[in-house]
């Protein structure tokens, strides 16, 4: 269980990155260039891949081994940031877009096939719990490894230094993968599977509207699409908007990128260990019940600093605690939602598990995204109080949804007991 772990919170890690350069590290500098709200917002066009991946997972699932995509996908990041080492962000504002546009790309393919793999290797509750802790925190180490890390120290090591650096991490991975023990059945499994992908099964790739009617009648699929699509919607926006925030009023940019960079995600990152451990004692109806009431108590204090524009020590200290509660609660649901997609795609055929979870995951960052998008929109059109007031009032309807699911939906307890082992 511990290679596992190992294994899947190193490529989660490695994923992560790209989401913190551009989730962190970009807003920032363009922030302090001059940048609208509005563009700022509008640079989550470059993840588009990955509201696309969901079209070519069945790609991933019939053609090689995971093993060879994650290699391939892997070393084509490392060759990736190789290139972006020549650049100079002031002068080549494009190549940096290109950059993260190619970055989300090979990471989007890399998460159809690590998620695929993540679905075959865990068996039972326990270890969903741990895999998906695995994922989430590997996910967000890796982002605040970008985002946070190499936005603290951009000034003094450089751009081209930062890419070289990010070279060798993702050849070391690579390298890693290669020969790592992990996937050795997956061979084996895919050579006895070989077989069926070229007959029956291998008829829905040209057929593709049946693998939808397959996906959407997997039992459970239909609430999880409507809930990954919304969990997030207000949380998004008070995590995206509230740091540009302070920048206006309270803190300089090497501040945020401490403290929203490393110190805030790092309670991201415990919140999220803590979903793990406590998915093992009790059910996970009961567990977002009350997260999601508290994340909503939190937004209300979070909304309630945005009266006060005068710079001070107590409302910086009072900012640091609202973004550290707000990401530590952000973290553990995040675990908790995984390990329901997760779940809910162990119920598919073997053949789409990986097309089911990838297209699970594609909503969930189709919602985050689009929001996102147009958050920094509603802030300059309605100001930052009514914006989040608009928030609030998303957070406490997921809060509401998640509630009733859990006594009357697909969140009751008796659907998501342990699966057989």
């Amino acid at each position: 269980m511990n290679d596992k772990l190992v294994f899947l919170g190193l490529l989660y890690f490695v994923q992560g990155i790209p989401y913190g350069l551009q989730s962190s590290l970009l807003p920032v500098y363009l922030r302090g260039a001059g940048h609208s709200l509005t563009r700022i917002g509008f640079t989550k066009i470059l993840y588009f891949p990955w509201v696309l991946k969901v079209l070519w997972a069945p790609l991933v699932d019939r053609l090689g081994t995971k093993r060879h995509w994650l290699v391939g996908t892997v070393s084509g990041l490392a060759l990736t940031c190789l290139s972006s080492a020549a650049l100079a962000p002031e002068a080549h504002i494009w190549g940096v877009a290109g950059t993260l546009l190619a970055m989300n790309t090979l990471a989007s393919v890399q998460d159809i096939a690590v998620d695929g793999a993540a679905v075959g290797l865990l068996k039972g509750r326990g270890e969903l719990g741990l895999g998906n802790t695995a994922q989430v925190v590997g996910y967000k180490a890796g982002s605040v490894f970008a985002g946070g890390g190499l936005l603290a120290v951009i000034d003094v090591a450089g751009w081209s230094w930062m890419f070289m650096l990010l070279t060798f991490v993702y050849a070391g991975v690579a390298l890693f993968v290669w020969g790592g023990p992990v996937l050795d059945d997956e061979t084996v499994r895919g050579q006895q599977a070989d077989g069926s992908r070229r007959g029956g099964q291998g008829m829905d790739a040209m057929r593709p509207w049946r693998v939808w009617r397959k996906l959407l009648a997997v039992p459970g699929t239909p609430w999880t699409v409507l809930y990954v699509l919304t969990y997030k919607l207000g949380e998004q926006g008070a995590v995206t908007m509230f740091p540009l925030f302070l920048l206006d009023h309270h803190m300089t940019a090497r501040e945020l990128g401490f403290w929203n960079g490393v110190i805030a995600m790092g309670f991201s990152i415990c919140g999220s260990s803590l979903g793990g451990l406590l998915l093992a004692q009790f059910s996970i109806g009961a567990l977002m019940r009350r997260v999601f009431v508290l994340r909503t108590v939190s937004m209300v204090f979070q909304s309630s600093l945005l009266t006060v524009l005068e710079p001070s020590p107590l409302m910086k200290g009072m900012a640091v605690l609202s973004m550290s509660v707000q990401h530590f609660l952000g973290g553990l649901i995040t675990t908790l939602t995984f390990t329901t997609m997760m779940h809910c795609t162990q119920r598919a055929e073997e053949s789409i598990q990986a097309t089911h979870y990838s297209f699970l995951a594609t909503l969930e960052v189709l919602g985050k995204l689009t929001f996102s998008a147009l958050a920094g929109g509603v802030v300059d059109w309605f100001g930052f109080q009514v914006a989040f007031l608009f928030f609030l009032t998303l957070s406490a309807g997921t809060a509401l949804h998640v509630w009733t699911a859990t006594f009357t939906g697909a969140l009751r307890e008796h659907q998501l007991k342990e699966q057989p082992k």
